[in-house]
């Protein structure tokens, strides 16, 4: 469960990560007060461990990496400072 979050359902996260080979995330870079989405360890609750391989976010693409995250593509005028600022783990070209 997410805290002060509504679930509606079971989804199928688990079955996703069981079953694939490669798990990439489509989200927004950060939350709507601006706050970092992407961090160097997980605030909530997982369905699976070290199962994403790729991010994609509104300011770029990213590869997972050790502890960080790899560039992989910068969105349309958005600086590589930008990325690193609005993450909250190391940025690697």
């Amino acid at each position: 469960m997410v805290p002060g979050s509504m679930v509606k359902g079971m989804g199928g996260a688990m079955d996703l990560v069981s079953g694939a080979r490669r798990v990439i995330v489509l989200m927004d870079h950060v939350t709507k007060k601006g706050e970092h989405k992407l961090l160097e360890a997980c605030t909530l609750p997982l369905t699976g461990r070290g199962v994403v391989s790729r991010v994609v976010t509104d300011l770029g693409v990213l590869d997972v990496a050790d502890g960080g995250f790899r560039v992989v593509d910068l969105a349309p005028d958005v600086t590589l400072e930008e990325l690193r600022a609005a993450t909250g783990a190391p940025v690697v070209e």
